[in-house]
């Protein structure tokens, strides 16, 4: 089973950045893409930004394009999401996830969420 940790969270004025990380941990699995999802009050949860093993590849969503990145750790068993100008619909519980492989992004393991409230 692999654990997955978030950290970073928190209040943020509009326009503001947070950082956020997330550490794999328990079975290892050789390769694999990992990924930021959030989901809002009321909306269903949404993909914002995958990133692969080698860093090669990454994904974001239209809605984050230009504002967010996403990097893999020199120790490739943790990842980040940097957020940038950051609006209040942004607001949400982001949630780290990591699939089975390095070519898809049905992810398998979730951490826990950390809410991230940007006021306006």
């Amino acid at each position: 089973q692999v654990q997955l940790v978030e950290s970073g969270g928190g209040l943020v004025q509009a326009g503001g950045s947070l950082r956020l990380s997330c550490a794999a941990s328990g079975r290892t699995i050789n390769r694999y893409i990992m990924g930021w999802s959030r989901q809002a009050p009321g909306k269903e949860r949404e993909l914002v930004a995958a990133i692969n093993w080698s860093g090669s590849w990454t994904y974001y969503a239209d809605s984050v394009k230009g504002r967010f990145t996403t990097t893999r750790g020199s120790a490739k068993n943790t990842v980040y999401l940097q957020m940038n100008s950051l609006k209040p619909e942004d607001t949400a519980v982001y949630y780290c996830a990591a699939a089975n492989s390095d070519y898809s992004t049905n992810f398998d393991y979730w951490g826990q969420g950390t809410q991230v409230t940007v006021s306006s």
